[in-house]
């Protein structure tokens, strides 16, 4: 699937051209030719022989952008002086800093915010441990912890590599739910030493949030810290990512008049976020579900099981289904896929049921071309941003840990999950809801807010709150 010009790709070139008017106008026929997009041209000097100019462009990878730049240098008159990638200036220097939170302008204030004052604090906090929730940064802070070995798309690419992302994590905690996160880029991918290091870190936090670790690695580490820490675990590759399905699947069953705990629905994809997905539908309701993997159906008996497989199988694929993909599909309601581009064809989506929803969510390339699944299903979402129904983590993590930290939560349960996804779900109204909106924007107004209640009512409800 061709890629169109993104931001993302976006590159700023400075230019100096000749006087003449004309020059100007064939910036942007020169852009256009390879397959750019202008989006601004400013003007930063001028004179009566001389103009120069920033030409900020789109493209489609860096190989485009310098085709760009190349098409550009070509024209009569026009000299290239300086190119910028926008993306990496935006990078420069990390994405996020440390604040104060309180003015230190004379010396009361500071006595008070250090010493000696802030020995009785300690003193308090020592006293009763609970108390550091309250007087400490605790009350707002999450740890985004990776060993980066499952990073985006690029796979592992090791801790430094990782701190980009991570970062960009953190700052969208604070964009969107006022949480202050931190970047925790550990140099090993070790089980016991990953518990073992967020283990003795945690005191300083009020939630963590795992963040591309591999599987199967990243189940055990989980499942370790949830046993051993007082403060909610979230993997939010699989938990965040299993939360927006819910929410979208609850409005595309909606616009399809068909109810969760009837359809029949097929998977694809049997790693950290397919097995998510599968856990929490089955918590919401859903009863009729077959996963596949690269190896086919997975059934009861098959040879190569592991420990997450064998329990898909002890608790999916009840008629005991052992053909391909394409066979699952056929006669499905529903397909989600979090797996690998280009698996199914608009031939394989036909033999869907009537009414049918696809979830292609590989990223960037989906299971299906989503033009060809929409002749065909009813509903259609991906990953991507530049089709609709995007399914997008940063819809659900930051209002999910807001609520959490606002219970004083001591875990993370199903329950609390499938509130946040109805919480999401019902941003949409009635009235807007259709095939090509089921899930809001995370620009929504007020979308993280409903989210974080949600979950602070399930957390209270729940006993999760502090002791």
């Amino acid at each position: 699937m061709a890629s169109l010009p993104s931001v993302s790709y976006s590159i700023t070139v400075r230019l100096e051209l000749d006087g003449g008017g004309g020059t100007v106008s064939s910036l942007t026929n020169a852009v256009e030719h390879v397959g750019g997009v202008i989006t601004a041209l400013d003007v930063t000097s001028a004179g009566h022989e001389k103009i120069r100019i920033d030409a900020t462009c789109a493209a489609r990878d860096t190989d485009h952008a310098q085709a760009i730049v190349d098409a550009l240098g070509a024209i009569e008159g026009v000299t290239v002086h300086k190119v910028s990638d926008r993306t990496f200036l935006m990078h420069l220097g990390g994405k996020i800093e440390i604040k104060s939170k309180v003015p230190l302008r004379n010396r009361d204030e500071l006595s008070m915010a250090y010493t000696p004052g802030v020995a009785r604090v300690s003193s308090a906090i020592a006293a009763n441990r609970e108390d550091a929730r309250r007087l400490t940064i605790k009350r707002n802070s999450v740890a985004v912890v990776t060993d980066g070995s499952a990073v985006l798309g690029l796979g592992n690419i090791g801790p430094e590599a990782s701190m980009p992302v991570m970062e960009g994590k953190a700052a969208l905690f604070k964009r969107f739910a006022d949480i202050d996160a931190w970047p925790i880029a550990l140099d090993t991918q070790d089980v016991d030493e990953i518990v073992r290091t967020v283990q003795v870190i945690a005191p300083g936090f009020g939630g963590i949030n795992l963040e591309d670790i591999s599987a199967p690695r990243c189940f055990e580490v989980e499942a370790r810290l949830r046993e051993l820490l007082d403060i909610p675990v979230f993997h939010d590759d699989q938990h965040g990512t299993a939360i927006v399905v819910l929410a979208a699947l609850r409005n595309a069953l909606r616009v399809v008049e068909k109810d969760l705990s009837e359809v029949r629905v097929a998977m694809s994809g049997a790693g950290a976020a397919g097995t998510a997905i599968l856990k929490l539908l089955m918590h919401a309701g859903a009863k009729d579900i077959v996963v596949c993997d690269v190896h086919g159906a997975v059934y009861k008996d098959r040879p190569d099981l592991d420990a997450n497989l064998s329990w898909i199988a002890e608790n999916t694929n009840q008629v005991g289904y052992r053909g391909d993909l394409k066979g699952a599909v056929r006669g499905a309601d529903v397909f989600i896929g979090v797996s690998a581009p280009n698996l199914l064809t608009g031939d394989d989506i036909a033999e869907m049921n009537d009414g049918s929803i696809i979830f292609a969510l590989a990223n960037p390339d989906p299971e299906i071309d989503p033009e060809i699944a929409h002749l065909h299903a009813s509903v259609v979402a991906t990953g991507r941003s530049d089709y609709p129904n995007q399914i997008n983590n940063v819809l659900v993590f930051p209002g999910f840990f807001r609520g959490l930290l606002d219970a004083q939560s001591h875990n993370v349960d199903s329950d609390m999950m499938v509130a946040a996804a109805e919480a999401l779900a019902d941003v949409v109204s009635d009235d807007e809801r259709g095939p090509h909106y089921i899930i809001p924007s995370v620009f929504h107004s007020g979308l993280s807010q409903r989210v974080a209640e949600a979950v602070r009512k399930a957390a209270t409800k729940s006993g999760a709150p502090g002791r």
